[in-house]
């Protein structure tokens, strides 16, 4: 039996609750740059992440003009997808800050976050998903 998620099932996966780690190309000659991020995600959408405008996350997608992401489960019987497409950069938007910082940390902790990270220069990235991979465990059975 095959563990790959269908298209409904690994999209519902990667709407739920994950700390994602973002892959992108830093520097010719180096490793990719690998970091967990917040992000955002409602099936048949776009990933979203916000971050500082000049984080070298930010930099590092500017140039690559794309990124990957994956979200796991990290308990038995494991999950995780990837998501690999092009990025366009933006403004943040307060209104969408808040609601990230709310979906990780609850209203309260959301709302203190935002009061304690105003950064002013922060950006959106949005990626378009064109290439998945994803495993639930739980369908190899035994």
């Amino acid at each position: 039996m095959s563990i790959s998620m269908s298209q409904a099932e690994r999209e519902a996966f990667l709407a739920g609750l994950h700390v994602g780690v973002l892959t992108v190309v830093a520097r010719e000659g180096r490793g990719p740059l690998a970091i967990p991020v917040w992000y955002g995600y409602s099936p048949g959408g776009l990933v979203s992440v916000t971050t500082g405008g000049t984080s070298r996350k930010a930099r590092a997608i500017a140039a690559a003009g794309r990124f990957s992401l994956c979200a796991q489960d990290e308990a038995p019987p494991y999950k995780y997808v990837t998501v690999e497409g092009p990025a366009v950069i933006e403004p943040a938007d307060l209104t969408e800050r808040i609601a990230i910082a709310r979906r990780y940390l609850g209203i309260e902790g959301g709302d203190a976050f935002i009061a304690a990270n105003p950064d002013a220069d922060d950006v959106t990235i949005r990626m378009v998903p064109e290439h998945w991979q994803s495993a639930d465990f739980s369908k190899a059975g035994g």
